[in-house]
Order: C-alpha cells, then sequence, then structure tokens
C-alpha cells in the first residue's frame, strides 16, 4: 500500500504542476483553503477575493466529506506540501538526520499553533479583502509560477520547513497547517480507523515508531485521533499484520475492513466528483443588485473582456450603476465569474424599463463624472457588440 501511496502522491502532484506550469492553470483557485478564506466574505458581500473562485468551495466541500469518510487522507495523499515534506523526510532519514520525535507534551502543545495560525489567515483576509498571506505562503511558492507577488518570505517559510522536515516528520501538517486546523473538528468523527487486534499483535510498537504524527497506535483497539491521516505507515510497518493485528476500516461494530485500495478509489472518486460538479454547476463568484426586482425580469447573458478579479468586476459595476446619459434606469443584479481573457457575466434587468443594447453601451462607453468633472475610460470589451452601431 505503501508503494501505491506515493504512486499516487508523485502522480496528483506531477498533475497539479503540469496545469500550473505547462496549461497557466490557476491553481489556488482548486485550494480547499481558498474557500475557507473566502466563504465569510462571499456569505456577506456576495463576492470572492481575487484569484479565488466558487471551485473553492466545491473543493473544500469534497475535501471535507473525505474527512468525515477517511480522516486527514487529503494531507497524505493529495496535499503537495504533505508530498513534499514527507520525500524531504525520507532523504533527512537516509542522511541520518532524522526524524527525530517531540515529547508528547511538546507535540501538544505545538499542535495548538495551526490554530492561531488559522484564525489570524482569516481574520486578516477579511479585514483586508485580500489574500494578504499569500505573499509567505509556501503552497503558493510552489504553484504561483513565481510572479510579482511572491515575497522573499515566502521562499524564508518554505525553506524552514523543508529544513525542519529533514529533522522531523512532516512538521508543518502536524504544527503549522491551517487546513489541517480546519479539518480536525471533523476528522475526529472519520468513519474509517486503524483497528488492532489485541490477541494477534505482538507489542513490537513498530506500527507506533512509524506513525508520522506520533500516534500511540499501541494504546487502544482503534485510532481515532483527529490528527490521523490514514497513510497506514503502521499497517505497512507491523509485521503481524498478515495474521490480522492491525487493519483498516469502519469500526468493529460496523463491519469488516476495507482493503486499503479502497482509499484510493474513494479519493478519486471525489476529486472526479469536484471538478465535475464544478464545471457543470458554476456558481457565480460576484454578485450585486441594484433596486427591488419586479415581477418579471428579463437576462442578458454576455462575454466581457477585462472582468479578472473582484476589483475589476467592482470596476464593471461602477460602469453598469452609472448615472450620467447611459444610465440603465431600473432594477439591475449583476452576475460575474471573473476570468483571464472573456469572462462569463450575467445581467438581470427590468425589460419594462431598459433594453440589452442600453446595458451593453454602459459597460463600454465612457463615463463623465459631473462630480468629479472626469471621463473615466471603460477598460471593457464586449464579444460581439460594436456600439453605436460601429464595426
Amino acid at each position: 500500500m505503501q508503494r501505491t501511496r506515493r504512486l499516487f502522491q508523485g502522480a496528483f502532484l506531477a498533475l497539479t504542476l503540469f496545469g500550473v506550469f505547462l496549461l497557466q492553470g490557476n491553481a489556488e483557485r482548486w485550494c480547499p483553503f481558498g474557500g475557507v478564506e473566502a466563504l465569510y466574505t462571499y456569505l456577506d458581500e456576495g463576492n470572492m477575493t481575487c484569484s479565488l473562485g466558487v471551485s473553492n468551495f466545491y473543493a473544500l466541500g469534497g475535501l471535507l466529506l473525505t474527512v468525515l469518510l477517511l480522516r486527514r487522507a487529503f494531507c497524505s495523499y493529495v496535499c503537495p506540501i504533505g508530498t513534499i515534506t514527507e520525500w524531504v523526510g525520507k532523504l533527512g532519514a537516509r542522511a541520518g538526520l532524522g526524524p527525530h520525535r517531540v515529547p508528547r507534551a511538546a507535540d501538544r502543545v505545538l499542535s495548538l499553533a495551526k490554530y492561531g495560525v488559522l484564525a489570524l489567515i482569516v481574520w486578516v483576509t477579511w479585514r483586508a479583502g485580500e489574500l494578504l498571506f499569500r505573499a509567505a505562503d509556501p503552497c503558493y511558492a510552489l504553484l504561483s509560477r513565481h510572479g510579482e507577488d511572491i515575497t522573499f518570505w515566502a521562499y524564508v517559510v518554505s525553506g524552514a520547513i523543508l529544513a525542519g522536515a529533514l529533522f522531523t516528520a512532516v512538521p508543518f501538517c502536524r504544527w503549522l497547517c491551517p487546513l489541517a486546523a480546519v479539518m480536525n473538528p471533523l476528522s475526529r468523527f472519520g468513519l474509517t480507523r486503524v483497528r488492532r487486534d489485541a490477541e494477534a499483535c505482538l507489542d513490537c510498537g513498530r506500527c507506533a515508531e512509524a506513525c508520522p504524527m506520533q500516534i500511540p497506535v499501541t494504546a487502544a483497539p482503534e485510532v481515532t485521533a483527529a490528527r490521523c491521516t490514514s497513510c497506514l505507515s503502521c499497517v505497512a510497518a507491523c509485521p503481524a499484520t498478515g495474521a490480522g493485528a492491525l487493519r483498516w476500516g469502519p469500526p468493529q461494530r460496523v463491519g469488516r475492513a476495507w482493503p486499503p485500495a479502497a482509499l484510493v478509489v474513494i479519493l478519486l472518486a471525489t476529486i472526479a466528483t469536484v471538478v465535475t460538479t464544478a464545471y457543470a454547476f458554476p456558481i457565480p463568484s460576484f454578485v450585486v443588485a441594484r433596486g427591488e426586482a419586479p415581477a418579471a425580469t428579463a437576462t442578458l447573458e454576455l462575454r466581457v473582456e477585462g472582468v479578472t478579479c473582484r476589483g475589476s468586476a467592482n470596476l464593471l459595476r461602477y460602469f453598469l450603476f452609472r448615472d450620467d446619459v447611459f444610465e440603465v434606469p431600473g432594477y439591475l443584479r449583476l452576475e460575474a465569474w471573473p476570468d483571464a481573457g472573456f469572462a462569463r457575466v450575467r445581467i438581470t434587468y427590468d425589460p419594462t424599463t431598459a433594453a440589452p443594447a442600453a446595458i451593453q453601451d454602459a459597460i463600454v462607453t465612457p463615463y463623465f463624472s459631473e462630480l468629479r468633472n472626469t471621463e473615466d475610460l471603460s477598460p471593457f470589451e464586449i464579444e460581439g457588440y460594436a456600439p453605436w452601431g460601429g464595426s
């Protein structure tokens, strides 16, 4: 099973890097933690922080589902930081540098740090409306193509995490990862767990030594610790696994042990479901309305260039909700899916007071502000639309 897990880790990491660096994809929009950062703002204001999308919510939902089934298997099978730090730890072990075990009391104290990191990130993101911690995010440093918004501190943090992984097992995952803090409360109720048969157990302690999360596997009939990542390293290390000393699956009272391959199948099925659902049901990541909706409304679907994030979507609202001669009267509701190139935009309006041509002219026409006595040029272009009958 450990070989299968490493193949899964390597394949998923390679696929992620391929999508980011060769296909120029935006990995941030598939990060479950992005859903955590954006949730409050989306529920409160109807829009999302730049670089994120509602696909983050689908990814977060899929993650929480796997936590309820497999505990924190995401950490040891899917997460790129978890994969890399584990591999670095293997190199450290071969070089004789580790892994050093931390005293249990110290491990418990250090494990509390991730909750502080989570609270700080969520609070700062909410206050600023931007992903300020991106500048020091090790995962973003890996998957961002090293653009202008990556700072020196991102590499410092990444280097510190990798250096620590040489000496002790997955320190970031155990003590600092904010996503782990999100998963832990649900992971306590995870269905599957490692089960120990006391009669078949040799009490050799190898399972506990192999556990990267320092869980005392030999201390109870079932491993129910929230920090368990279902890596099954304990099962692989057990010399009496064939005799049934350690097995993986639901609680004993629920049913028999499951084959380890079921874990990979569940993860693959969840990932496929998340991606399919995100494309099949694309919820807008920017929503704003003006006025009261009439009994009957009409909808205009557009492809607009220049709507790339929340900031430019707000600028689109500025032009659409204008108050000059190109003002669009009546009810308006703007829904947008910011993206590079031409983004999808849906506008709901009152057909008795407005027309599609007037709405499109409002978007692309310069906006003259009498209050400031200035004219603001529109940065937007509508696919297939030439204003005022132009060519």
